[in-house]
């Protein structure tokens, strides 16, 4: 199966430097964001895409409705693809950095997820997305999500992947083995 995963466009919590991992929230994509969702679904076309998986927060929900309208396939939402519970809910992403500077690997702050929880529940999303019929999907969620789909699917080890950037709606693919099990 080939996997085209992507970061949400650009939200008002991007702009204002703000954390945001609680789905009920209304934090929206901004113009630019739904700009750069166009053109991520201009990347998408004829990649033969069959199943959109989005992340409930809606700015992810908001960008896969913008691409499965752009290339015509049907967005399923999965509560596994949301972003990492960091903990910091509409307080600055520099102060959740600072609470997992001492171990990024394994500080949960205030009750939130580590990355490596964070990892075991994207890694389950992915054994049960291995096991899909479907040749083609795309992924639309977070940051974080990605360095995990990348570590994964590289065999990057967990503290190979903290740094990682990715860019909103930049298009990140590998081919996930069908059938198999994920080695996390």
């Amino acid at each position: 199966m080939r996997v085209h995963a992507l970061r949400h466009g650009q939200s008002e919590y991007n702009l204002r430097g703000l954390c945001n991992d609680d789905p009920v929230l209304p934090v929206p994509l901004t113009p630019l964001g739904r700009e750069q969702a166009a053109g991520a679904a201009a990347a998408l076309a004829g990649l033969g895409v069959e199943m959109i998986c989005s992340s409930p927060l809606p700015r992810a929900r908001e960008t896969a409705a913008i691409v499965g309208a752009g290339i015509g396939a049907p967005v399923v939402v999965d509560a596994r693809l949301a972003d990492i519970r960091s903990g910091c809910e509409g307080r600055p992403v520099a102060e959740y950095q600072a609470a997992i500077a001492r171990d990024p690997l394994r500080v949960r702050p205030r009750g939130g997820e580590s990355l490596l929880d964070y990892r075991g529940r994207i890694s389950g999303f992915l054994d049960w997305l291995a096991a899909q019929p479907h040749a083609a999907v795309a992924l639309v969620a977070h940051e974080e999500t990605l360095r995990v789909f990348k570590g994964i699917a590289e065999g990057l080890p967990p503290e190979a992947t903290i740094d990682l950037a990715f860019g909103n709606c930049a298009v990140y693919s590998f081919q996930l083995l069908t059938g198999q099990p994920l080695r996390m």
